[in-house]
């Protein structure tokens, strides 16, 4: 007798032996208890998760002799010709050889005849999506009302690719890949009854090279046995299937987080004197950082990487004290440069050029950091405590240290600079401003000037929207605050708790309860419809709450509002 290859051999005969697939074993069973099982029933899922394999048992369990029944006996006459494949009341047709118009004619011809000797005639249709549209045409009547001794069971791997006319005359059932996990189990079990001794760890190379098909996993397993007699080693294993070591990509991480060029280039370079794939051991590493994300994430890491225990433990010890920021940058820059070794004809150069570049990526603090820091930053140097500044910069275990922002943005660097010369539009700051007595007369310039540098003080931003206004009126206990700025301005003043800010500031200043009236400046009467809609655009543009938040947070200052050519005409 020929060997018969493992697949085969240990091809379950229960709905109980199927591996992972419970929601439909559990669904069929049911069924067939309750006298519900539908006359076509449409099996759909990836490659060798047990699609057919579903399709037999369930003839079986329909056609037994103590059936049907959720258990087949596996002793009946019809049983054994079911698993053996010579049953006369059950036709295995494969679709794509069988694809023809004239083929299913003939099958629906033949349906009116009664079985052999079983309770029913079962056609099972395997990749049922390689039918031709005709052939689908010419089965729609019977598929719809067959027989009541028939039942029609279809198997694909692409049911997008069957009509709507025919999904909706089946019952679908929809398999999923069968998890790492349960592949290591059933192999396990397996060389358990052929005496056959294998790491775990290389068992679990298999089934992830297998990518959840049982099918190509106990094919794998086939080949490792034929390479020794009773027992095989891990390197035996890796050399035998052209798999890179699982370590590796542990040993690339580490190095790029220790920013060790030498040692990446002699990993490269080892795979590459090795022989193996390049383009594919690219996109495993890029599969690695991604799992390196998710478990810094920390949030059912079990359930969203497909890896042994040891193996997640592993990834959160080498991610421990790395911010998910970084590892966020680095998986985004491996995952955009995928084309890129795709594509290349020397696949080797990319991939270290893409390692060049990605060390040259500095970890991100995240932005809720960045702001608590640059509020803090202003603050100290505003009070000129330059000490609890540089504690600032240094604090912080995996991120750079936090560097002076740009003048540009109104950053905590500007103000330090502005606090000892400033333009005159900006008065210099005062911890002990001179206040004039009450009742004095003062001039409204010197008073504005005077109240501008009060709230400078504490309050940066609202004192640079308060530059391109001025004092249009004080009175004894009346204070007109004209805005001569755009209506940006206007809104960044009269925004949140700015006026009450206004009102404090003058009535410390005054030493008694002061009017503030907050007006904008008057709009020239000779404004076109043209120019009046720019403007309108410009204030929605910078009232938008975006851009005052954006402002208000990193003490920005608006330079200039630009209008499309759209929204211009």
């Amino acid at each position: 007798m020929s060997y018969l290859v493992l697949a085969r051999k240990y091809r379950p005969r229960t709905f109980e032996e199927v591996v992972d697939q419970d929601h439909v074993t559990r669904t069929l069973a049911n069924a067939i208890s309750s006298d519900r099982v539908a006359h076509a029933i449409l099996f759909s899922g990836p490659r060798g998760t047990g699609k057919t394999t579903v399709a037999r048992i369930l003839a079986k369990a329909m056609n037994c002799a103590d059936g049907p029944t959720a258990v087949p006996c596996n002793a009946c006459r019809s049983c054994k010709e079911i698993t053996s494949g010579s049953a006369v009341d059950v036709f295995e047709i494969d679709g794509a050889s069988n694809n023809s118009v004239d083929q299913v004619r003939e099958l629906r011809d033949n349906v009116k005849y009664m079985p052999a000797h079983s309770l029913y005639k079962v056609y099972i249709i395997d990749e049922v999506h390689m039918l031709s549209t005709p052939a689908f045409n010419a089965l729609l009547k019977t598929l719809e009302e067959p027989p009541a001794h028939v039942l029609f069971m279809f198997a694909t791997t692409e049911p997008h690719k069957i009509p709507m006319t025919i999904l909706s005359r089946c019952q679908r059932h929809d398999f999923k890949r069968i998890k790492l996990e349960s592949i290591v189990s059933h192999m396990q079990f397996i060389n358990e009854q052929e005496g056959f001794e294998i790491s775990p760890e290389s068992l679990a190379i298999i089934a992830r090279e297998a990518g959840g098909s049982m099918r190509d996993g106990l094919s794998l397993l086939d080949q490792v046995m034929a390479c020794s007699e009773n027992s095989v080693s891990d390197t035996q294993v890796l050399d035998l299937l052209g798999v890179v070591d699982r370590r590796v990509y542990y040993d690339v991480s580490a190095a790029l987080f220790d920013e060790n060029v030498v040692l990446l280039l002699e990993i490269f370079e080892n795979l590459y004197d090795r022989g193996h794939d390049m383009k594919r051991f690219y996109f495993d590493l890029v599969a690695h950082f991604r799992n390196l994300l998710v478990a810094k994430l920390g949030h059912k890491t079990g359930q969203l990487v497909d890896l042994p225990e040891n193996e997640i433990r592993h990834l959160q010890d080498q991610v421990d004290g790395k911010s998910a920021a970084y590892l966020n940058q680095v998986f985004d820059l491996l995952f955009k440069e995928e084309p890129t070794v795709k594509f290349s004809t020397q696949p080797k150069i990319a991939l270290e050029m893409i390692f060049f570049k990605m060390l040259q990526v500095k970890p991100a603090l995240p932005i809720d950091v960045l702001i608590d820091k640059l509020d803090v930053l202003r603050k100290e140097f505003a009070r000129g405590n330059l000490a609890a500044v540089s504690s600032v910069r240094s604090a912080g275990d995996d991120s750079p240290p936090v560097q002076e922002p740009a003048i540009s943005n109104g950053s905590s660097a500007q103000r330090s600079d502005a606090a000892q010369q400033r333009p005159e539009s900006r008065l210099p700051v005062s911890d002990n401003p001179v206040v004039p007595p009450p009742g004095a007369d003062r001039d409204i310039n010197s008073t504005w000037q005077l109240i501008q540098q009060t709230i400078s003080k504490d309050h940066p931003a609202l004192a640079a929207s308060l530059v391109k206004c001025n004092l249009k009126q004080a009175g004894p206990d009346h204070l007109i605050v004209q805005v001569t700025g755009n209506s940006f301005n206007f809104n960044m003043i009269r925004r949140g708790r700015n006026p009450d800010i206004i009102h404090q500031v003058c009535r410390d200043i005054f030493t008694r309860e002061m009017k503030v009236d907050i007006v904008a400046a008057e709009t020239d009467a000779g404004n076109t419809p043209k120019k009046n809609k720019a403007n309108r655009l410009k204030s929605e543009a910078l009232s938008h709450p975006l851009v005052t938040d954006a402002i208000d947070i990193f003490e920005g200052k608006l330079i200039d509002v630009k209008l499309t050519k759209e929204e211009d005409s």
